[in-house]
């Protein structure tokens, strides 16, 4: 059982940092922002889970059941993530590529507190044995002394290597687009990692300034003791609200500019873009097809199709596919029938992330998961891990990937283009 206590705010902005800064004293903390994006499917402005009560960690194997167990025998809010290698779990694939970040591929925990920023109300929901503590956690992050952690960051930049080189990488494209040719596949999203080693920084000051830069509506922190994801993503994964589900895949990405008139012509020509568009409506087809496995026979509609919306560093293509299930349909496995998400693999899927196993160097790891909750009466919302920074603190070791969307009308050069335009926004926030 829960108390829930609402306090009317002033100044968000200053609150939202104060009490994200107040959480690092806790092992687990998840931390969920939409930046004020206005968004029809949108619940709350923020919300911040920390101090696990219980908790569940675990490998590939068994990895969906052992969660909805968990979410089942939990029955309350649970905060967590899931890898993208969890396809191990959903299909006969494996994961054998170098991974230097070392996460857990699933963890989830039950947080013992919960705050959520809604306009101009904090509503503090904590679990009855810490309920006395709401009105002294409030008053400490009222007053929390805030130093200016966005220009701590990074105060030299971090030495980032490319896991494969540029002539690499179009050398891979290269042979995806001879897999295409030959009918193997429609589409492949292929990623590539950047990474340092024996390297520090600070999390929260490296999320903040990330942040600041990307402005995204499904932005994520999370702490699990020594990792940390600091993630500015623009991508839903799955929503569940009652008996209706909604994804929100993005394919097509355009590069902003200064002048608003170039800027303009930039979004127009994203929309006109025949090959921007031919990805997306091939992952809303994928996605569709993942949905109507468990849905409702008929239920499954795209909603918007081709919309573009702006972000701080890139013009993006968003599709939104709704659904229904029944109420009674388990809320982990509507996951399990769609994961990993479209967006992120490619068609046909098991044969495209099958190709990427072999073409790509690195273990996605968290990249291209998701970070989200489920509430207690099983809805949930989860987020796409892009355009994030992966950090195992106690290995020194940092990550960012970056991909794009093979598709038969691909040109390498350009594709490589796109992966350095996403990455643009990691590469300011470590100072480079």
């Amino acid at each position: 059982m829960r108390t829930t206590i609402r306090y009317s705010i002033k100044e968000q902005s200053r609150l939202k940092e104060a009490a994200l800064t107040w959480a690092q004293q806790y092992d687990e903390v998840v931390w969920l922002d939409s930046n004020k994006y206005e968004a029809k499917y949108s619940s709350f402005d923020a919300i911040l889970a920390v101090d696990g009560l219980t908790s569940i960690s675990t490998a590939t194997t068994n990895a969906f059941k052992k969660l909805s167990d968990y979410q089942i025998q939990t029955n309350d809010w649970i905060f967590g993530y899931l890898s993208y290698d969890l396809k191990n779990d959903v299909e006969r694939l494996e994961s054998k590529n170098p991974d230097g970040l070392q996460f857990p591929e699933l963890h989830f925990f039950q947080p013992k507190k919960i705050i959520k920023f809604t306009e101009n109300t904090l509503e503090f929901c904590y679990l009855k044995e810490v309920a006395a503590e709401i009105a002294p956690d409030f008053q400490a992050i009222k007053e929390l002394h805030l130093e200016d952690l966005k220009n701590s960051a990074v105060q030299t930049a971090i030495p980032i290597h490319a896991r494969i080189s540029k002539e690499e990488y179009l050398h891979k494209v290269a042979q995806i687009l001879e897999h295409i040719q030959r009918g193997d596949l429609y589409e492949v999203n292929f990623c590539q990692e950047y990474f340092a080693e024996a390297s520090q920084i600070h999390p929260l000051a490296t999320f903040l300034k990330l942040n600041d830069v990307s402005k995204a509506p499904f932005a994520a922190y999370l702490k699990l003791e020594d990792k940390f994801i600091m993630c500015t993503s623009p991508e839903r994964y799955l929503k569940k609200k009652g008996g209706t589900v909604i994804s929100q895949p993005i394919k097509g990405t355009a590069a902003r500019s200064i002048d608003k008139e170039e800027d303009a012509k930039l979004k127009l020509a994203l929309v006109a873009n025949e090959k921007e568009r031919s990805e997306n409506v091939m992952i809303v087809d994928l996605v569709r097809n993942d949905l109507s496995k468990s849905a409702m026979r008929g239920s499954v509609q795209v909603e918007e199709l081709y919309k573009v919306a702006t972000f701080r560093q890139v013009h993006q293509m968003i599709s939104t596919i709704v659904s229904k299930y029944p109420q009674n349909k388990n809320a982990v496995e509507i996951l399990k029938d769609t994961f990993p998400m479209g967006s992120m693999t490619g068609a046909p899927k098991v044969a495209a992330m099958q190709l990427m196993e072999r073409l790509e160097s690195f273990k996605r790891g968290i990249y291209s998961g998701a970070v989200g909750y489920f509430t207690p009466n099983g809805d949930f919302d989860f987020n796409v891990v892009i355009r994030s920074i992966l950090y195992n603190q106690s290995n020194e070791y940092i990550s960012y990937a970056v991909g794009s969307a093979i598709t038969a009308k691909s040109i390498p050069e350009q594709e490589y283009e796109e992966c350095l335009l996403k990455a643009k926004a990691m590469r300011e926030a470590l100072g480079n």
